[in-house]
């Protein structure tokens, strides 16, 4: 990243000249440039965005998350900073919050927020997929709701603390995809038990036979998302079509969705499978259920559940 550059400071010290800023280099964010022939990733995006801010800005949210290793993060976000700028440039979301000593480290020489507190920005800034990124960002950086919770008190009264409470206990760092933590959010707002993600499943013999996405042990009915992985690659088809057998022989009941699916159906045939199996509860299906297939797919539909679901 060391071609990227502020072009009036690389000028002045003679890095370049203003003709070859000019010819071989194109900004980034205003002074910020990168020569004409790089292919610009995500991470040059973020250091160029932190070289915007003079050095002075902490990255935060989904970028933050990315460079902790988080999956499923697009190169063309928006890049949050802490950050006190009123009118930051488009691609770049300043934030003028507070954040402490220990709620940064650096990595690859950029001051990022902590897990922690990528875990409190992300929960109270993302609109529509809170839960999913929160989720992502447990799996390969672990860290505890507790920890996110104390911030809660430091900052009491900080914007989308409400809506951050509300989810923090749902998030489970065993979700695969974003689309599998979708749909454990609305089986948990439909009214059922919270469930367990990736439950091992194993034969008689003690012979393992599958990890299952979610779903409840006690009832032994589970819920696993079909990705595209699934209609793409024949090996998968095959090796899931051979487990589904055993997985009946053993008294699972395993109900398989895709993101295209009618959630109330699926509410529908969840209910009568725990049912069957000895739940007694109550189903109110989420209004964001009731989303067009296209909206589901693309990640567009908001959590509208008990007051989640709006950034406040």
């Amino acid at each position: 990243m060391e071609d990227i550059i502020i072009g009036t400071e690389a000028v002045r010290d003679g890095v370049v000249t203003r003709y070859e800023l000019q010819r071989w280099y194109r900004p980034i964010f205003g002074n910020v440039h990168a020569p004409k022939n790089r292919m610009i990733t995500l991470r040059d995006r973020i250091f160029a965005a932190w070289l915007f801010s003079r050095r002075e800005g902490i990255v935060t949210g989904l970028a933050a998350s990315a460079l902790h290793g988080s999956a499923w993060v697009d190169r063309d976000i928006d890049i949050e900073l802490v950050f006190k700028f009123p009118r930051a440039p488009r691609g770049i979301i300043a934030r003028d919050d507070r954040i402490q000593a220990d709620e940064w480290t650096r990595i690859a020489g950029i001051p990022v927020a902590t897990a922690e507190r990528t875990a409190f920005d992300l929960g109270r800034f993302r609109r529509y997929d809170a839960l999913s990124r929160l989720d992502a960002l447990m799996q390969v950086k672990p860290y505890t709701v507790d920890d996110v919770m104390r911030l809660t008190e430091r900052y009491k009264g900080a914007r989308g603390v409400a809506k951050l409470k509300a989810v923090l206990p749902l998030v489970d760092g065993g979700a695969q995809s974003p689309m599998e933590s979708w749909w454990r959010e609305v089986v948990i707002d439909s009214g059922f038990p919270k469930p367990t993600t990736q439950i091992p499943v194993v034969d008689e013999f003690g012979r393992h036979v599958r990890y299952l996405d979610f779903g409840w042990r006690e009832f032994q009915v589970a819920v696993e998302y079909d990705g595209d992985q699934h209609q793409t690659d024949r090996t998968q088809y095959l090796k899931d079509r051979w487990v589904i057998p055993e997985l009946r022989r053993l008294r699972w009941t395993v109900i398989s969705v895709v993101k295209e699916d009618d959630p109330v159906r699926v509410i529908g045939d969840l209910r009568e499978a725990l049912v069957a199996r000895g739940w007694r509860g109550a189903v109110q299906i989420p209004r964001y259920a009731y989303a067009s297939p296209r909206r589901r797919a693309h990640g567009d539909a908001p959590n509208l559940h008990s007051g989640r679901g709006s950034a406040s």
